[in-house]
């Protein structure tokens, strides 16, 4: 069992910057491939980032491509989203989900998400 804690959310202009972490506890969290969602109001939710076990592979979704980073620090058990030049549209809020599988297709823990509205 995992559990997740994300934070660093909140209100930031347009062209601003914003790191997510996501705190989880559990011996298991260096073995877990972990990824990124977000839900905008009235949409369904969508994959951003995704890092393997131990940071040497990640996949983005096209529409962050170039200004998003996952990282992950397993000795603090924390995976980071770093936004930057953020966009209206990035407005949502953000979830961290581990993948025990690595596979991309099975996030069975989730975190409770933390709020990031972006204004023009």
């Amino acid at each position: 069992q995992v559990q997740l804690v994300e934070s660093g959310g909140g209100l930031v202009q347009a062209g601003g910057s914003l790191r997510l972490s996501c705190a989880a506890s559990g011996r298991t969290f260096s073995s877990y491939a972990m990824g990124w969602f977000r839900q905008a109001p009235g949409k369904e939710r969508e994959f951003v980032a995704h890092i393997n076990w131990n940071g040497g592979s990640t996949i983005y979704a096209d529409s962050v491509k170039g200004r998003f980073t996952i990282s992950r620090d397993n000795a603090k058990n924390t995976v980071y989203l770093q936004m930057n030049s953020l966009k209206r549209e990035d407005t949502a809020v953000y979830y961290c989900a581990a993948d025990p599988l690595g596979a991309g297709t099975t996030f069975a823990f989730w975190g409770q998400g933390t709020q990031v509205t972006v204004s023009s």
